[in-house]
């Protein structure tokens, strides 16, 4: 039982984090266009990037005496979905325009690193105790 509502809520996991990227890359293009939900960045990540980071690992405590290499690799998904994203953020800054009063990106997405560096390692601690 606590095996599938792990699947259940993984699964949720990263169908909200692949809602996210879509969104956000929808609203690249135009600065004035938020994407196709309409949600500013923050609501963006709390709503959708906040549970996403949180249930894989939720997901891993309640399942963690039962053995699934498919749960595994879900949560790895999610990690990597989030380490993406995270590099992205990076890679769009423009560095050379950067001054003493611009937010310096890696400290704005350290948390998200570290979150899906923690989900990849569950992932990979999950599948091999499968």
């Amino acid at each position: 039982m606590a095996k599938a509502a792990a699947l259940v809520i993984t699964g949720i996991s990263i169908a909200l984090l692949v809602i996210y990227g879509a969104d956000a890359a929808a609203g690249m293009d135009d600065p004035d266009k938020q994407g196709f939900l309409d949600m500013d960045h923050m609501t963006r990540g709390l709503g959708l990037g906040g549970p996403a980071m949180v249930l894989p690992l939720i997901a891993y405590f309640i399942s963690r005496n039962d053995s699934s290499k498919g749960l595994g690799g879900m949560i790895l998904v999610a990690g990597i979905l989030i380490i993406i994203g995270a590099v992205t953020v990076i890679g769009m800054t423009d560095l050379s325009e950067a001054d003493e009063t611009a937010r310096n990106p890696l400290m704005e997405t350290a948390p998200l690193l570290i979150v899906g560096g923690i989900q990849m390692g569950l992932g990979v601690l999950k599948i091999k105790k499968s």
